[in-house]
């Protein structure tokens, strides 16, 4: 167990080392657009088998650092939404989100409703 927090922290400075030179890092959400309800991963993608945490390769390693992000819609794939990730350095949860809401200004969707 001790050796797994010292991959996750070596992993972590990593990150930290990205952010000295970066503000943000912008990523896609997910590789995948919405799979059916009830399903814990989406089957496949790109012809490739998902396991229940293989289709979060976006969020997933985020998620170990501790790092502030935000999802934001982007835009639609086939009529389903998609995310864009917003992620910051440590402590940097204001950039974040000012990036989301300036990101938010320009590509408005609250006035969308999906199909139904």
């Amino acid at each position: 167990m001790a050796g797994a927090y010292i991959e996750r922290n070596a992993y972590y400075h990593q990150w930290r080392e990205f952010y000295e030179r970066y503000d943000l890092l912008l990523t896609p959400t997910l590789p995948v657009t919405a799979f059916a309800a009830g399903d814990d991963h989406p089957g496949s993608i790109a012809g490739r088998d998902t396991t229940y945490l293989s289709w979060t390769a976006f969020t997933y390693p985020v998620n170990l650092t501790g790092l502030p992000a935000a999802s934001v819609p982007c835009g639609r794939v086939d009529g389903l939404p998609v995310g864009l990730q917003i992620i910051g350095g440590w402590r940097q949860d204001c950039t974040v989100l000012r990036a989301a809401r300036a990101f938010e200004q320009l590509a408005p969707w609250s006035h969308e409703r999906p199909l139904l």
